[in-house]
């Protein structure tokens, strides 16, 4: 379950990171009132944890294949 919702996070990221480069506009802080904001910092935050969650994917021996 923490692995789905670590790859939602970064899918998000990826996202937003994308619409920066592209577009020059954050997404998030703009639904969130700007990159200071708290709500803001605290998704950023998730996010940042999320993708060094996914970095442990990359080591694991072990693969699911059932669903949570």
């Amino acid at each position: 379950m923490l692995d789905r919702i670590s790859l939602i996070l970064v899918i998000i990221g990826a996202l937003n990171w994308g619409s920066i480069g592209l577009f020059k506009f954050d997404i998030v802080a703009w639904i969130f009132g700007g990159q200071a904001a708290p709500v803001s910092r605290v998704i950023f935050t998730l996010v940042a944890l999320a993708g060094l969650w996914c970095i442990s994917l990359l080591f694991r021996r072990e693969t699911s294949t059932e669903m949570d």
